[in-house]
């Protein structure tokens, strides 16, 4: 029994430490103070602001400030891999999802962020982002509209 007591006791701190939100890359936009490239979490847990952070700052977008959500991806096919590794990956094609939130900051100016969001976090993100902010995501084309419904 004691080995069972000791061993929760010593992981315990572990079952606070899961990540705080999703991992997404900025890929630009003009939100101030974030540079482009950066990986920056993003936490849809609260219930009246997305929050961003990145290496202890972070910062909160209202839901009722967000004005435009936009999902897109590009396709690309894999020519390095399938020149370093098999001609058969150029078969393969690799899919990079995006998500633009524009929302207006506390000044009144409008702003965007493009994120880039790994795939199987992205429809989850979608759909919450619909639910807190009451706007409809709009798709760049059928493909991406595909790939956001499911």
């Amino acid at each position: 029994m004691k080995p069972c007591l000791l061993l929760l006791l010593a992981l315990s701190p572990l079952l606070d430490a899961g990540d705080a939100g999703s991992r997404v890359l900025y890929v630009g936009g003009t939100v101030p103070g974030v540079r482009n490239k950066s990986d920056l979490y993003v936490d849809l847990i609260e219930t009246d602001a997305l929050k961003v952070s990145d290496h202890g700052r972070s910062f909160q977008i209202p839901y009722r400030d967000v004005t435009t959500l936009e999902y897109g991806m590009r396709v690309s096919r894999r020519y390095i891999e399938a020149a370093l590794i098999s001609p058969a990956l150029i078969l393969a094609k690799k899919r990079s999802h995006f998500l633009t939130i524009g929302y207006t900051d506390a000044a009144g100016n409008q702003q965007a962020m493009v994120l880039e969001v790994g795939k199987g976090e992205i429809r989850p993100m979608l759909v919450s982002l619909e639910a807190r902010t009451g706007r409809r995501v709009e798709f760049q084309d059928d493909e991406a509209r595909k790939a956001g419904k499911g």
